[in-house]
């Protein structure tokens, strides 16, 4: 059973309450926290107590913790906070709920090439927004790869983090004899003593990452650090293709290029090595992206898994500083392989097994030259120039054959359309998304809108259509009724639409108002000859007509003789019909 931990229960700096202890590291242990000022979850990395007491290495904890803190990058564990409660210094940190990609590795050994990219595109713009801002994560593995359930990447534990400084933007190692980090993913310049470091350890170790997530296994191991460290320092990388075939040469290529041993040859740094990768990516058929390789069988002999102590497993390899003695590194940089033993008499190595024999690096290197071949025949270079991120170009009014141009200049694509606009000429460019300026990734597309010029819309035929019908008309094209004027008419019906101003088929911008004249109708005069004058005036009221007597009708019983407008005719309502009678 484990210890109990004296920190879960406690209040650090008065606001940081420890919950529950998530992992242990070689130089910190992370707990799950609140911040109860802001009641929100967090993780809190408290500083070993052994590493704490050094006053030198507190004060570069403190000073390189708040370098990381001004990162801004959905990719990095943002830092809240940094403090020390009596003893206890700590990070509060964004808690990222999810799994490591270490605990991917141990459940499904070897990945995809789609998996292993998904996971290290993001690993790497991470790391090159720390290499931009003039930072070096220096322990770049699985354990330090975070992945929320919800299938985001993020990169953690900067706590090795060093500031690039000097002319030639490097950082030196100055404790001598000291190996610092974790010894499966050190480059060969962190192992040499007093030895200028830069970013290209990250790229480094993000190769051995991308060997180890195609592969299920890491390159180098061994059955100590020391044999490891050998490696590192006189073994190249092998091919991941060669523990599992299928893996393509571009693959390949970027494995070689990524963990050559002299950083000369290696990407500048992880933007540059994302470019290529995403160069390789497209030229990755579905299929080959979507393999999947048998699982790594091969047990690693090196860093066995400790005991579980939390909820979650310890990881493999903790970061540790390793004291190398001087002439132990001066042997492991000139000499033999100095964990073997000397021959025994007859030639032999007492209670030892046949030491490993050495690859020849010629077929590893005329396979990375052989893959280079490949791909620039397929259109993919390695180059690996310019950056992963650029600006939009101005393309605003420009042609579509201009754009592309321009675009394909910055090293971008575009994705065109076509819309309407009543400022800029048919064929020129109204808008990009992102908007000209704006950063962007060179291998995401960028949306361009061509203009087709104005649009013009045709005037209906509304002749006949109720007022309705005719607003209904009008709004299906993308116009607008104006105003309605009405007017008698002896062929439209009431109430139905003569005409329309603009007339029918004239072209007008949308939504342009178009002005309706409607029928107020015609009625046919009554006949009302031989009606009393009484009854005349009723029927003719009712049609919507006026009255006018002409002649005596001195009792009201004489009978209408003549009616103008005559009977039958069409005439507006509210004309005045007069009737007349005989003289008497």
């Amino acid at each position: 059973m484990a210890l109990h931990d004296p920190l879960i229960g406690t209040l650090l700096d008065g606001r940081y309450r420890v919950e529950q202890r998530i992992a242990t590291g070689g130089m910190a242990t992370v707990y799950r926290g609140t911040d109860t000022r802001l009641d929100r979850v967090l993780a809190l990395k408290v500083m070993h107590p052994a590493l704490a007491g050094d006053a030198d290495f507190t004060d570069r904890f403190i000073r390189e913790a708040k370098a990381v803190a001004r990162l801004s990058h959905p990719n990095v564990v943002n830092v809240f906070d940094q403090g020390a409660d009596g003893g206890t210094v700590f990070l509060a940190m964004e808690y990222v709920p999810g799994r490591t990609l270490r605990d991917v590795l141990r459940d499904r050994g070897a990945l995809s090439a789609r998996a292993a990219l998904d996971i290290l595109e993001p690993v790497l713009a991470a790391l090159g927004s720390a290499h931009r801002a003039g930072l070096v994560h220096r322990d770049v593995k699985p354990e330090n790869v975070l992945i929320t359930d919800g299938g985001l990447v993020k990169v953690a534990d900067f706590g090795l983090v060093r500031l690039l400084n000097g002319a030639d933007g490097a950082v030196t190692t100055s404790t001598a004899g000291a190996v610092l980090g974790t010894v499966s993913y050190l480059a060969p310049e962190q192992i040499r003593p007093e030895g200028a470091t830069d970013q290209r350890v990250d790229v480094y170790a993000a190769g051995i990452v991308l060997y180890e997530m195609l592969t299920g296994d890491r390159p180098h191991t061994g059955e100590n650090a020391v044999q490891v460290i050998y490696r590192h320092l006189h073994e190249d990388v092998p091919a991941p293709s060669l523990a599992v075939p299928g893996i393509t040469p571009g693959l390949d290529a970027i494995v070689a290029s990524a963990t050559a041993r002299d950083p000369g040859a290696r990407p500048y740094d992880a933007v540059e090595l994302l470019a290529a990768l995403q160069r390789v990516r497209r030229t990755l058929t579905p299929a080959q992206l979507d393999a999947e390789p048998p699982a790594s069988t091969r047990p690693s002999p090196a860093f066995p898994t400790t005991e579980p102590t939390s909820v979650i497993q310890p990881p493999v390899e903790h970061t540790s500083v390793l004291d190398v003695p001087p002439e132990l590194m001066d042997a492991l940089l000139t000499g033999p392989r100095p964990y073997d033993e000397p021959p025994a008499a007859g030639g032999k190595r007492p209670g030892r097994r046949p030491p490993r024999p050495r690859r020849s690096r010629a077929p590893l290197v005329w396979g990375a030259v052989l893959a280079a071949v490949l791909l620039l025949v397929g259109g993919a270079t390695y180059a690996l120039s310019g950056a992963v991120y650029t600006k939009v170009p101005g393309v605003l009014g420009k042609s579509r054959a201009e754009a592309v141009s321009v675009l394909a200049a910055a090293g971008l694509q575009g994705s065109f359309t076509e819309a309407y606009s009543e400022t800029v000429p048919a064929g020129a460019v109204i808008g990009t998304d992102p908007d000209v300026g704006r950063r962007v990734r060179k291998s995401d597309p960028v949306a361009v809108t061509v203009s087709r010029g104005p649009q013009r819309i045709a005037v209906p035929d509304l002749t006949g259509k109720t007022l309705d019908q005719a607003r209904q008309a009008l709004a299906a094209a993308q116009l607008a009724p104006g105003t309605s004027n009405e007017q008698y008419d002896d062929v439209v019906p009431q109430g139905s639409v003569i005409s329309s101003s603009p007339a029918a088929g004239e072209l007008l911008p949308v939504n342009a108002p178009v002005s309706l004249l409607v029928s107020k109708g015609m009625v046919a005069v009554p006949d009302v000859g031989g009606m009393t004058k009484d009854d005349a005036t009723k029927a003719l009221t009712d049609a919507g007509f006026k009255v006018q007597s002409n002649g005596l009708n001195l009792f009201g019983t004489g009978k209408v003789s003549g009616q103008n407008p005559a009977a039958g005719q069409r005439r507006p309502q509210g004309t005045t019909v007069v009737i007349s009678f005989p003289l008497i």
